[in-house]
């Protein structure tokens, strides 16, 4: 069946946000745990929504304040921080020629969502999307995945999901889509491959040929 609709997620997957979720956490938690976190502490724990990954981090309930901090700090260091990664915007262009539908599927919130895809100039070639703040459940319940489907009324058979973490690839496997992962996961290929990903791309390139 041909591939008639790409789903991505957001960040670092087509918006490398990576260095600006590293030193939101690094400010949000200083002081809030007996030992300082590192980046390396960070890394792995990237792609869960934001409550529970402060929730692990703190091993506390009522994290409601650090939510604030965060926040803040992510957005006045956004512009300063955020680029876009090579080759993103001329294949959705491409894939746009091909009438390709397009949507993103993101465990982030829906302002610094638009934020981001703003700035890199590829707000315009989404036809849908689904954030942490339109779900009950983020990524990886396929509860997102579907809500995009349904917004796009498209089969999931004829779907990508593009993503950087296990969480966009158990995501969109149970919702019934292909899923391909990006080698320059900050997680690493080999972490990736351990997921089964129908594709493994290592440039944004590549999606073109599985697309076809």
């Amino acid at each position: 069946m041909a591939i008639t609709t790409v789903l991505f997620d957001l960040d670092g997957t087509i918006v490398d946000t990576n260095e600006l979720i590293i030193q939101s956490f690094l400010h949000t938690l200083e002081g809030e745990t007996e030992q300082p976190y590192t980046r390396e502490r960070i890394i792995p724990h990237m792609g869960f929504p934001l409550l529970e990954q402060l929730r692990f981090f703190t091993g506390k309930d009522q994290v409601d304040e650090l939510v604030v901090k965060y926040r803040k700090f992510n957005l006045d260091k956004h512009d300063e921080l955020v680029a876009e990664f090579p080759h993103v915007r001329e294949v959705l262009a491409e894939l746009r020629s091909r009438n390709i539908r397009m949507g993103v599927a993101t465990n982030k919130m829906r302002m610094t969502t638009l934020m981001g895809l703003k700035m890199c100039g590829i707000d315009s070639y989404m036809d849908a999307i689904v954030t942490i703040d339109d779900v009950a459940n983020g990524k990886p319940d396929p509860e997102m995945i579907r809500k995009a489907l349904e917004q796009l009324n498209v089969d999931p058979r004829e779907t990508l999901m593009v993503g950087d973490s296990k969480y966009d690839i158990v995501a969109g496997r149970d919702a019934g889509v292909k899923t391909v992962g990006v080698s320059w996961s900050l997680k690493g290929e080999d972490h990736l491959r351990t997921f089964h990903p129908d594709y493994i791309i290592r440039d944004m390139r590549d999606l073109l040929e599985i697309v076809g």
